[in-house]
């Protein structure tokens, strides 16, 4: 029996590869996250933007107890069994009036992952409406598999390699998940997916995490880490990832700093391969 989502959510995931809006937390509760997020970005002179916004969970005990949260796992088990790691974490945040936005992708692309059975529970800490750019999703479009893509550079792309569907896909029906602060999406590592610049009067912040089955392995030459959040871990496809004890302290930064070096060059690898097998 299901722990969170309800038969009609699990089939409807199975079908358009996403499920929209799930209750999580209450408002509060995501505006006392969003301030402690602001407030460090404030301490740093930096906004968690593009290329600062990896593996959040590391730094944050904040951040920790969302990743950990059963208003989460207990949605993400339904899909993908009872023991999972978080492979990666990102923050996604657009400010009003900006020209950020998030080209139309696949999860999956430079993940390494096999099985392809990653979901991503993409968790709001303000409110993301059709206005301020919540993800649009091509539903269905999960059941195509791994698609090409190009690397696009565009400094308003918030995603770090610039990846973008290189394919035709029929976009002419197209969902908006909208989310209210506190709620959560959950999607599947190949649905196709896009957000759009953020048109409202305050900033959009969520958090997307990405949950994987502990089976899942990295077929990339460089090995990464993965924490686990629920469960039990028999394989041992991943290194371990301390869990945060001081925000942003000295032992937090260091294994942060190099967990996300890891993370990007096993990135680096697997784009590398998908360009040459494109030119052969």
């Amino acid at each position: 029996m299901p722990k969170k989502l309800t038969p009609d959510q699990i089939s409807a995931y199975e079908r358009d590869g996403y499920v929209c809006p799930v209750d999580a937390f209450s408002a509060d509760r995501a505006r006392t996250w969003r301030a402690k997020l602001e407030a460090f970005e404030h301490a740093e002179g930096r906004k968690m933007g593009r290329g600062h916004n990896f593996k959040p969970h590391l730094l944050f005990p904040w951040v920790d107890e969302i990743v950990h949260a059963p208003e989460v796992l207990d949605a993400v088990e339904d899909l993908i069994g009872p023991d999972i790691r978080l492979f990666h974490l990102s923050v996604w945040p657009k400010d009003p009036g900006s020209g950020t936005y998030v080209s139309w992708h696949q999860d999956a692309t430079y993940f390494a992952l096999e099985p392809a059975c990653h979901v991503t529970a993409w968790v709001a800490l303000t409110d993301a409406p059709m206005e301020a750019g919540c993800m649009e999703v091509v539903p269905g479009s999960h059941k195509l598999g791994q698609l090409r893509h190009a690397e696009m550079q565009d400094p308003e792309n918030l995603l770090s390699r610039g990846q973008t569907l290189a394919v035709e896909v029929d976009r002419t029906r197209t969902a908006y998940m909208a989310v209210k602060a506190g709620q959560f999406s959950l999607h599947h590592t190949h649905l196709v997916h896009n957000s759009r610049p953020n048109r409202s009067s305050d900033r959009r912040i969520g958090l997307g995490i990405s949950y994987i089955p502990t089976s899942a392995h990295c077929t990339s030459k460089t090995r990464v880490s993965a924490m686990l959040v629920r469960g039990e871990d028999r394989y041992g496809h991943f290194d371990d990832e301390r869990r945060p004890v001081v925000e942003a302290g000295p032992e937090e930064r260091a294994f942060h700093a190099h967990a996300v070096a890891t993370f990007r060059q096993m990135n680096a690898d697997e784009a590398g391969t998908q360009r040459s097998i494109v030119r052969r």
